[in-house]
């Protein structure tokens, strides 16, 4: 699938959850501008459709723009509907990755235990989301009997420890409040900030 591929080469997930929707663009080109090119705007953010479909647009070819806290089918047909490339779940809902793979779009359930993300991937997960991922430990001992399923590690990571996350196993990363402050007053100062972070993040994952 062309668009798996794209996000196993791009890796960086960044997270947009609670943004100013009238900012959302220019957040988007400050994170592309650092190296970004995916994008997860959560379902429980304001106006998150129109800005998925927005941002589907604004983006088409230069970004993957998916949806993010898809709790359930009706979550998940909207996203589709809004243009989301992938599906981002907090928790395990298997209709939701059966409506995800039916669309063609790349299904990305949330799970912790070891039964619940081989469950995730028996059911068709493309990658599995670790939610919470307390350390990069534990995503290496996760894989060490499961290293055939692909996770993405979400929550705590950052430019200090993400390469640790990558030994270990991990093919993505879901990058929350590391990059994207959502109290931050979104200025040309922030937007540089925004750009430099997301910079020193791809250069500690490749170093």
């Amino acid at each position: 699938m062309q668009l798996l591929s794209r996000l196993l080469d791009h890796k960086i997930v960044a997270i947009l959850r609670g943004m100013p929707p009238k900012e959302t663009v220019r957040i988007a080109e400050a994170l592309y501008a650092g190296g970004i090119r995916l994008l997860e705007v959560t379902l429980n953010s304001e106006a998150a459709l129109p800005l998925i479909e927005e941002l589907s647009v604004t983006f088409k070819d230069r970004m993957l723009i998916g949806a993010g806290t898809v709790l359930n089918v009706s979550d998940a047909n909207n996203a589709i509907a809004a243009g989301a490339a992938f599906l981002i779940s907090p928790a395990l809902d298997i209709a939701v990755i059966k409506t995800t793979r039916d669309a063609g779009r790349i299904s990305i359930p949330g799970a912790y235990t070891p039964t619940e993300i081989l469950t995730a991937h028996n059911n068709g997960a493309d990658i599995v989301k670790v939610f919470p991922a307390p350390d990069a430990a534990y995503i290496k001992n996760i894989l060490a009997p499961l290293n055939h399923i692909r996770v993405m590690p979400t929550g705590g990571i950052d430019a200090g420890n993400i390469k640790t996350f990558a030994a270990a196993g991990a093919v993505a990363f879901g990058i929350g409040s590391a990059l994207v402050n959502s109290k931050a007053t979104i200025d040309e100062a922030y937007l540089t900030t925004l750009t430099n972070k997301a910079q020193q993040l791809i250069t500690a994952l490749n170093s």
